[in-house]
């Protein structure tokens, strides 16, 4: 038990280690004034190409519906997205990509695609092809057992 219970540590440290770094290489190769909770909605949206409500983005992105609304107002402020009441529900909004928004979604991607490409390229394609569906197979079994242990 104490091996695995090492292994899991062992895991869990390097997955979070990996994730600090990437957030900070990514974030500093993003415009001026974009975070990446900001980019990452505006490619959500640019690649769905469909409106969808705050609480659908949060849930996407597994955070509060507050953290949403507040990620939305400063992209709204900067005039990348378009928020409208839902002609449905009154109570609902509606978030849409702008043109403004796709703009600065490519001027990201652009940013960061060399980054992301270069650690891919020094990895080695059949590594992190081989990789892809263990890393999707541990984030599936997080989103399934969700349960809050707090």
């Amino acid at each position: 038990m104490e091996d695995n219970n090492s292994l899991a540590i062992s895991l869990f440290s390097e997955i979070l280690m990996a994730d600090q770094l990437a957030r900070s290489r990514l974030t500093k190769a993003l415009p001026k004034g974009m975070e990446l909770s900001h980019f990452s909605v505006l490619n959500q949206l640019a690649r769905v190409g469909l409106e969808r409500s705050p609480a659908q983005l949060a849930k996407a992105f597994h955070v509060t519906r507050g953290a949403m609304t507040n990620t939305l107002n400063k992209l709204e402020v900067a005039g990348y997205i378009h928020i409208r009441p839902d002609w449905d529900d009154a109570r609902r909004k509606m978030v849409a990509i702008s043109p403004a928004g796709r703009q600065a979604r490519d001027a990201a991607l652009a940013g960061i695609t060399p980054i992301i490409s270069e650690v891919v390229n020094d990895l080695g394609h059949d590594r992190v092809r081989a990789a892809l569906p263990i890393l999707r197979e541990l984030r599936s079994k997080l989103e399934n057992d969700g349960s809050d242990p707090r």
